[in-house]
């Protein structure tokens, strides 16, 4: 408990306007029986010293001047800021005798009582030891009795949210309408766990967190007043560790204060806290901008070597990173908080490694720095951590590295193709069949090309039999050089065929198609789809999936999925699945549906319309067919876990990721096919109809029990009456 000052310390006070500014203060050597921390002594005693609380200032001093005082004041912020110092200058105003206008005169007794905390009028309730139902019992009880000295009674409650859910509701009512004599002032660092029926009770007033300047600047202060000698650049350290709360900056100073003799410098700053030079955390941000993990890891050992924190040095990595990202993105220097001792130039560090970059690097400090908390082996995540910011590449958004992989991916990745004329492939025409050519229509090896061709290179392929599609008769521009006219140009189509995987180019009954041994990889589909089917009207399934199988990409894999086909009024309509909504979607997109056209031209000699449907689960028909087939198509097994990740893992967009992210595929879940609704509908019908015969079969068992027992009655009933004649 503070001491009164003697008449003389008061006078010194006043003639040489001691930084401390409160009647309380105490010269350095002046010990008394109980001694006070700096944190207590240099306690604000009047609003105009509360340090970066202006806002909070002038809410309650202009309060007391109108007298529109509040029966209840909740105020909130973090740790330290002045929240309990300014509900005491705010019971000092209330009560005091000798000021004018709000502020307190802090010369009056009751001011001086308030200040030592022993003012029977003003109660401070730790709501973190009295959090019980039973402690506001008694607080509602006191509140009706009348001040004792002064004109109001006044209950400070620190850390208010540790109250219990009883405890508020028995607090409400009293809160909401007290005695006019009584005013309340609530504190806490966590007002979200507050209920809102306390919150609308009061009037509220957030503290911010203090700036690192206005800390040094208190600092120096309070440095001046003890007659110690503390470098600027110390002062300006400790401020930006105390991140915000004066409290804990005035903490650490008494610190040093107590274990440093002479001169404080930052070395000695250093020390205490566990961080390293700046100059060395300095060496640490540039090998990281340099790449160079061996660096990195060499000038944080000897951060370690000289006494350093492994966590401490990633907190100063992190504020180094901070400002980087805050240059990144245009911020000026005045948001910019280390200073030059760093030796680097954060600014255009961060405008160099760009925003994206940093996020990433700070995210991998903060994970490192959560770990740390809970692993015995903190040095070696530290370690980590700074290996991954040194190997870490430059990263662009989300957005522009898809745009990036769809631009280099082969167009073949979505069925069709895609870009300006210049661009597409050239085919050669095949020839039409002759004396000279090989049985399966392709130019015999004794041919030479025309000059007008350009040689192109060939991929193999399977060997078998030749697909209709390579035939005299197989493309229209065969049919066009037959008759004389210049090859048509083809449609711009993707990569070959036996650049898909191996399970697109299956049949989706699982037969593989033949192919040649040497196909052209700049051939379209429509050259692939294969010469007019006489059948086309008969099977109109088949003849969609003889052009899904000219297609290429998810375009083919899509297509495979088709249940059913009907011609409606000349139109090919094809049927999917109920569950495969995503392959209708792109297989109705303009440009794969006009590529599926030509293909289907291709396949049955003549311009086809098509419509894609999707099925619907009343429209199946068990007894058709057609729904047999869907209910095999669904039947069918489905790809093992080895086999979807390895997919997942050919992906375009799963390999940018995984190299962005370093991450790894480890499971790939299959698609969810929804259950059909006929099938449990025919179930619960046939199950409906099978109890309706199992009751019909018990009540006709009843009825010949109940006929062979009056058969029985009457045939005893005989026997009598006989034995009677």
């Amino acid at each position: 408990m503070a001491q009164s000052p003697s008449a003389a310390d008061r006078a010194a006070a006043a003639a040489g306007e001691m930084s401390g500014g409160q009647p309380g203060y105490q010269p350095a050597g002046h010990q008394p029986a109980g001694y006070q921390v700096v944190a207590r002594r240099y306690r604000p005693q009047r609003f105009d010293e509360l340090v970066g609380q202006e806002h909070v200032a002038r809410g309650l001093s202009g309060a007391i001047e109108s007298g529109r005082i509040g029966h209840a004041y909740l105020f909130t912020g973090a740790r330290g800021v002045g929240k309990t110092s300014a509900a005491r200058i705010y019971a000092k105003a209330l009560e005091c005798t000798g000021g004018a206008g709000a502020e307190p005169c802090n010369e009056c007794e009751r001011c001086r009582a308030i200040a030592a905390g022993q003012d029977i009028d003003v109660v401070e309730v730790d709501a973190a030891s009295n959090r019980g139902i039973d402690e506001i019992r008694q607080l509602r009880q006191n509140v009706a009795v009348r001040p004792a000295r002064g004109r109001c009674k006044i209950y400070i409650i620190d850390e208010v949210h540790m109250l219990t859910r009883e405890a508020f509701n028995a607090l409400l009512k009293t809160l909401e309408e007290p005695p006019a004599h009584v005013k309340f002032v609530l504190c806490t660092t966590e007002p979200e766990k507050l209920p809102i029926t306390i919150l609308s009770r009061c009037q509220r007033f957030d503290f911010q967190t203090v700036d690192p300047p206005a800390i040094a600047r208190r600092l120096e202060q309070i440095v001046a007043a003890e007659g110690a000698n503390v470098t600027p650049e110390a002062l300006a350290l400790i401020a930006r560790r105390a991140a915000g709360s004066m409290r804990d900056s005035q903490s650490l100073l008494e610190q040093l204060l107590g274990a440093a003799a002479g001169t404080i410098g930052v070395d000695d700053v250093h020390a205490i806290i566990g961080t390293g030079r700046e100059e060395r955390v300095g060496a640490i941000v540039a090998a990281i901008a340099a790449r160079d993990a061996r660096t990195a890891i060499a000038a944080f050992d000897d951060s370690l070597a000289g006494g350093a924190d492994p966590g401490g040095v990633l907190e100063q990595l992190l504020a180094a990173l901070r400002d980087a990202l805050l240059a990144s993105v245009g911020c000026g220097a005045g948001q910019l908080r280390q200073g030059a001792g760093l030796g680097v130039d954060l600014a255009a560090f961060g405008r160099e490694a760009g925003t994206a970059t940093l996020l990433a690097m700070l995210q991998i400090v903060d994970q490192a720095l959560s770990r740390m908390r809970s692993s015995g082996h903190a040095a070696v995540l530290a370690e980590m951590a700074i290996v991954r910011l040194a190997s870490l590449e430059d990263l662009d958004s989300l957005a522009e590295a898809v745009e990036r992989v769809a631009a280099a991916a082969p167009t073949g990745a979505v069925g069709v193709g895609r870009g300006t004329a210049a661009a597409r492939p050239q085919v050669i025409a095949p020839r039409v069949a002759g004396a000279g050519d090989t049985p399966a229509g392709r130019p015999s090896p004794t041919d030479e090309p025309s000059p007008g061709q350009r040689e192109k290179k060939t991929t193999e392929r399977d060997a078998g039999a030749a697909r209709p599609s390579e035939t005299a008769a197989g493309s229209p521009a065969t049919a066009a050089a037959a008759r004389g006219g210049a090859p048509q140009p083809p449609p711009l189509v993707t990569a070959a065929a036996s650049d898909r995987p191996h399970h697109q180019e299956r049949r989706p009954g699982g037969d593989e198609p033949p192919r040649s041994p040497d196909v052209p990889v700049d051939e379209t589909p429509a050259d692939r789809a294969g010469s007019p089917a006489p059948d086309a009207a008969a099977d109109p399934l088949g003849l969609w999936q003889r052009a899904g199988e000219a297609l290429d990409g998810l375009a083919a894999d899509f297509a495979a999925l088709a249940t059913r086909g009907c011609w409606r009024d000349g139109l090919l309509e094809i049927t999917l699945p109920a569950t495969s909504g995503t392959a209708v979607s792109f297989l109705r997109r303009p440009e794969v549906a006009a590529e599926v056209a030509r293909v289907l031209a291709a396949c049955a000699g003549r311009a086809v319309r098509h419509a894609i449907v999707i099925e619907q689960a009343s429209s199946v028909d068990p007894g058709q067919p057609d729904a047999a087939a869907a209910s095999s198509q669904r039947g069918r097994p489905v790809a093992s876990q080895a086999t979807l990740v390895r997919e997942a893992i050919e992906h375009p967009l799963v390999s940018h990721a995984r190299a962005v992210f370093d991450a790894a595929v480890r499971k790939v879940e299959p698609p969810r096919q929804r259950p059909a609704a006929l099938p449990v509908v025919a179930a619960v019908a046939d199950a409906a109809r099978a109890a309706d015969d199992r009751e019909e079969e018990r009540d006709r068992a009843d009825d010949h029990a109940v006929d062979y027992g009056a058969a029985a009655r009457e045939a005893a009933d005989d026997g009598h009456g006989g034995g009677d004649g």
